[in-house]
């Protein structure tokens, strides 16, 4: 696009709206003309996100989100799953383009909101009108999408490791054992009993052993990516971090695909060109595979794999910052490609080391 386009923010006081502010600002090709937030109307953005003080002087507007968006081009959605749902239709009818935070649209199926979120979803005829956000697998739908729904982030970080396997049949028993561990910035901004500090802090908790919600999510892109259904076992794990996320995987094989060379080919030929995939697998260093402290504040995933002859498992890792390539970072990667703009644009900081 020429001109500069007009985003706004609907629930942007929350961690994930506070990331898509920072990037934002910093973006050539658009100007933020609202940051929505009833809690927060009337406020400065800084005294909600304090590391955005003399960055963007804007003020919360409480207004109704129809409003906001009639002034916008563009409309980021992070408000929580069932919300979105019930704002996005209204949207639509604008004319305006949408990325969806919120699981809401990320499913095709309708009736896998029935089993993994516990609804009937409202308006399945719109399901297929978004495309997964996750531009590694969905590029070319993203450059002509005028939906995207941003994936979830422990999805993001399990489907950018696995999907080269499943795609080259390297995975050939049907079960998938996923583990993930997440920084407490996962959980939201909103406090509660589970995430006060003198109970988050020095654990490694599993909050959801079984039954995740982003099982849903993976299975239905390793689906799409290799036209094989995979059956996810996925246990997640708190952990003593603030942001970040490492999927751990085992995936089973024949003995045949027990092969350095062969996996190699399989991620190369995929995320050839990929600006914000990194392979990590070395034999000096202290990080020698991935890990979530070396990606932290940036939109790149690491990933990296590790081989048990023993059992014919290749060991996937797969690290990412939660915030980012998990949620804002992929969102923004994803508008980028729907307008038009270089993908990388805003998103080429490297990250943070020490953090």
């Amino acid at each position: 696009m020429n001109r500069t386009t007009k985003v706004s923010i609907i629930g942007a006081s929350g961690y994930v709206g506070g990331e898509l502010l920072r990037i934002l600002s910093r973006h050539p090709g658009v100007e933020i003309v609202a940051a929505h937030s009833r809690q927060h109307a009337g406020e400065y953005v800084h005294r909600v996100h304090p590391n955005l003080k003399g960055v963007i002087d804007l003020q919360f507007t409480g207004e109704d989100p129809v409003k906001v968006a009639s002034n916008s081009d563009l409309v980021f959605l992070s408000v929580p799953h069932g919300t979105s749902v019930k704002i996005t239709p209204k949207l639509m009818e604008l004319g305006v383009r949408l990325v969806d935070m919120s699981a809401d649209f990320r499913l095709k199926d309708p009736s896998a909101y029935e089993v993994w979120y516990h609804y009937r979803h409202p308006y399945p005829d719109l399901l297929d009108k978004f495309v997964y956000g996750l531009p590694e697998l969905h590029r070319d739908e993203l450059r002509n999408a005028r939906y995207a729904s941003a994936p979830g982030c422990n999805a993001a970080a399990a489907i950018l490791g696995l999907a080269p396997l499943a795609r080259h049949g390297l995975v050939t028993n049907g079960t998938i054992v996923v583990d993930v561990k997440v920084g407490s910035s996962g959980a939201g901004g909103k406090p509660s009993p589970a995430t006060h500090f003198s109970e988050r802090y020095g654990v490694v908790r599993p909050y959801s052993p079984a039954g995740h919600r982003h099982v849903a999510e993976i299975e239905q892109e390793l689906r799409i990516s290799s036209g094989r259904s995979y059956t996810i076992a996925m246990s997640a794990h708190a952990v003593n971090i603030v942001r970040g996320i490492l999927s751990t995987s085992h995936t089973f094989t024949d003995s045949g695909n027990m092969d350095q060379a062969k996996i190699w080919r399989a991620y190369r030929e995929t995320y050839r060109e990929e600006p914000f995939i990194r392979f990590v697998r070395d034999k000096k260093g202290i990080f020698r595979y991935p890990d979530p402290k070396i990606v932290i504040g940036s939109n790149f995933a690491d990933i990296g794999f590790e081989l048990d002859p023993h059992t014919n498992r290749i060991v996937v890792l797969s690290a990412i910052d939660n915030l980012m390539k998990g949620a804002a970072g992929s969102a923004v990667q994803a508008m980028n490609l729907m307008l038009g703009f270089d993908e990388r644009t805003a998103l080429d900081a490297p990250p943070l080391h020490p953090v």
